[in-house]
C-alpha cells in the first residue's frame, strides 16, 4: 500500500511518457505480483483514516487530502477487493479514478462511485453504504449475497458471480417500491402497433438533422442583436452590449471565427438602425472592430491559428478579416514572414492587400514601421499591386536601407512605374550596391527615361565603372545606348575602335565589347558600320559583341 500511495503520487505528478512516471507504475505491479504469489486475491476493510486487511491495519493516514482511506470512505465506499491481473492494467485506472474524486467539486454531478462504475473494472470490486438513506447498513459480505457494484460484479471474499441473474431479477423486484398511480410505462404497451411507416421515419430524421445542424450561436447571437435594436432602455442595452463584448473572447478560443466576423458586421448595421442610440453604447460599438484590429489582439489571433492542429475554413478566415480596420495592416505585414501554416497566411497576405488598396495612408505608415520585416513586406505588396502613392514612402528605403530592402524597393518602383517611381530609380543609379544600381538603369533604360541620361552617361565615359564587372558595365552601356541614340555613336566609337601608334591608349576588351553592344541599341546604318569597323577585332570577347550587336542591329 506505500508503494500504491507513492505511485498515485507519481500519476498525479508526471505524465506517462515521464521516467518517474513508468518507474512508479512498474514498482506497482512488481508489488502486486510478489503477493499474488501468496494469495489470491486481497481484501480491504475501509475506515476513515485506514484499510485494514483480515483485521490488521496496513494503510494509515491522518490527513484526509492525502489519504486514499479518506477518499474511499468519503463516498460510502467500505470494502475493496483486488484479484490477480489488476496490475496490467485496471491498478493505473483506478489511481487515476481516486485522483478525479479527490478533486471534485462539491457540487458535481458524479462522485467516486459514478466513476468506478463507468470504469467497468474487471479486477477491482468493492461494497458500499448509501449515504443519503437514514438509518442505512453497510452491506454485508455473505456467499450467498448478489452481485454488487464494481467491475468484477461479485463480493469481496464471496461466489456471488455465480448467481443466478433470474434470481437477481426477482429480488430487485420485489425489493423495488410499488408504481405510482398514473405513471405510464413501456411495458404497459404492445410496441407493434405504433410501428412508423417510412415516411414518418425519414421525416423524423431530417428534422433530427435540421435541429442539429442549426448554428446555434448564430441564433442566439441574432437574438441579442434584435433586442439590441429593438429596446430602447438604457440599461438594457448596456448589459446586452457587455454580453456580446464578453462572447468574442469565447468565440475566438473556441475558433468560431465566423461569429465573430457577424459580430463586428451587425455591429454596423445596427450603428445604423438601432434608435436613440446614447454616444456611449455607440463608442463601444464602434471600437469593437478596432480593438480586435489593435496589435496586442490581433498578433495573439494570428498565433494562435498559426499553431492550431485544426483550422477553420478559408470563407470563415475570410469573413473575419474582411472586417479588420486600417490600422491591422502593419500587424499582417509583420506577421506574414512569421506564419508556416500557408493557408493562414494567404488569407493574411489576401487582407493585407484589400486594406492597403483602400487606405493609402496605412501603406505610407506602414513603410515608415521601425520594423524592418514590416517595411519589406509593405515594399512587396506595394509592388504586386502597383500602389501608385506607395513611392512616395520608399525614398527614405532607398537611402538608408539594408540591401534586401533596397533590392525590395527598386524591384517594386519598376513594377509601379509611376512619374514618382522613375525619379527614384534616378537616384539608385548612384546606389551603393551592386543590384541596385544595375536593376535601375535596366529598367530606365528600357523605358527610355531621358532624364537619367545625364547620369548614366557620366558613368559611361567616366572612371565610375572602372571597377566594376562585366554585368554592371553592360547594364550601363546598353543603357546609355538605348537613351543616347544617334548622338552617343561618336562617343562609342571612340571607346570601340583602338587607336593606332606606339603611345596611343586603348581601352580593355571588356569596355570594348559593352560599347559594341551600346551601338547595337542604336540600330541605325551610321552605328552598323562602326561596328563593321571591329567586325574581325583580334579580341575573341569584342568580335563576339559586335556580332551579337550586328544581328541587332539588322533586325531593327
Amino acid at each position: 500500500m506505500q508503494v500504491v500511495s507513492k505511485g498515485m503520487r507519481a500519476t498525479q505528478l508526471y505524465l506517462p511518457n515521464n521516467p518517474v512516471y513508468q518507474r512508479a507504475v512498474d514498482n506497482i505491479r512488481n508489488a502486486f505480483r510478489q503477493i499474488w504469489q501468496a494469495t489470491d486475491d486481497l481484501i480491504f476493510d475501509i475506515g476513515e483514516t485506514e484499510m485494514r486487511w483480515e483485521d490488521h491495519a496496513i494503510y494509515t493516514q491522518e490527513q484526509r487530502n492525502e489519504s486514499i482511506a479518506w477518499t474511499l470512505y468519503k463516498d460510502g465506499v467500505r470494502s475493496l477487493s483486488f484479484k490477480p491481473g489488476v496490475e496490467d492494467a485496471e491498478i493505473v485506472r483506478f489511481l487515476a479514478v481516486l485522483q478525479q474524486a479527490k478533486n471534485l467539486q462539491a457540487d458535481a454531478p458524479d462522485d467516486l462511485l459514478t466513476l468506478l462504475w463507468a470504469e467497468d473494472f474487471q479486477f477491482v470490486t468493492y461494497t458500499f453504504r448509501e449515504l443519503a438513506s437514514e438509518n442505512a447498513v453497510p452491506i454485508e459480505r455473505t456467499e450467498k449475497s448478489a452481485p454488487m457494484i464494481g467491475g468484477g460484479g461479485g463480493t469481496p471474499g464471496g461466489d456471488a458471480g455465480a448467481a443466478d441473474p433470474t434470481t437477481v431479477r426477482r429480488q430487485v423486484e420485489e425489493e423495488a417500491p410499488p408504481k405510482r398511480e398514473g405513471l405510464v410505462s413501456i411495458d404497459d404497451f404492445d410496441t407493434t402497433l405504433y410501428f412508423l411507416d417510412d415516411k414518418e421515419i425519414e421525416y423524423l430524421h431530417k428534422e433530427v438533422e435540421r435541429e442539429y445542424g442549426q448554428d446555434l450561436r448564430g441564433n442566439v447571437l441574432a437574438m441579442l442583436f434584435d433586442l439590441l435594436e429593438l429596446q430602447t432602455y438604457g440599461t438594457v442595452r448596456a448589459e446586452l452590449i457587455s454580453i456580446i463584448e464578453n462572447f468574442i473572447p469565447y468565440l475566438l478560443g473556441a475558433g468560431d471565427f465566423r461569429s465573430v466576423a457577424f459580430i463586428l458586421r451587425e455591429c454596423k448595421v445596427i450603428l445604423q438602425r438601432a434608435r436613440e442610440l446614447i454616444p456611449e453604447h455607440r463608442q463601444v460599438l464602434e471600437a469593437l472592430p478596432t480593438r480586435l484590429s489593435q496589435t496586442d489582439a490581433l498578433s495573439q489571433l494570428l498565433q494562435s491559428l498559426d499553431e492550431a492542429t485544426s483550422h477553420p475554413t478559408e470563407d470563415e478566415l475570410s469573413e473575419l478579416f474582411g472586417e479588420l480596420r486600417a490600422e491591422a495592416l502593419g500587424t499582417l505585414m509583420g506577421w506574414l514572414p512569421k506564419l508556416s501554416n500557408e493557408r493562414v497566411k494567404y488569407l493574411v497576405q489576401t487582407s493585407a492587400e484589400r486594406l492597403a488598396l483602400a487606405h493609402a495612408a496605412e501603406v505610407l505608415k506602414a513603410l515608415a514601421s521601425d520594423d524592418a520585416s514590416v517595411q519589406l513586406e509593405m515594399v512587396r505588396l506595394a509592388g504586386r499591386l502597383k500602389l501608385p502613392g506607395a513611392p512616395e514612402g520608399m525614398g527614405p528605403l532607398l537611402e538608408r536601407g539594408e540591401r534586401e530592402l533596397k533590392l525590395a524597393v527598386v524591384e517594386a518602383l519598376t513594377t509601379i512605374g509611376s512619374p514618382s517611381a522613375t525619379r527614384l530609380l534616378e537616384k539608385a543609379i548612384d546606389d551603393t550596391e551592386r543590384d541596385v544600381r544595375i536593376t535601375a538603369v535596366k529598367f530606365l533604360g528600357q523605358r527610355g527615361h531621358r532624364n537619367a541620361f545625364t547620369r548614366i552617361e557620366s558613368a559611361v565615359v567616366g572612371n565610375k565603372l572602372k571597377d566594376s564587372d562585366l554585368t554592371e558595365k553592360m547594364a550601363f552601356f546598353e543603357a546609355y545606348g538605348s537613351l543616347a541614340g544617334e548622338s552617343g555613336i561618336a562617343t562609342l566609337e571612340k571607346l570601340l575602335v583602338a587607336k593606332h601608334g606606339l603611345l596611343a591608349r586603348k581601352e580593355d576588351p571588356e569596355t570594348r565589347a559593352c560599347a559594341a553592344m551600346a551601338l547595337g541599341k542604336i540600330r541605325t546604318p551610321a552605328a552598323r558600320d562602326v561596328l563593321q569597323k571591329v567586325s574581325q577585332d583580334k579580341e575573341a570577347l569584342v568580335r563576339n559583341a559586335v556580332n551579337r550587336a550586328l544581328r541587332d542591329v539588322g533586325s531593327a
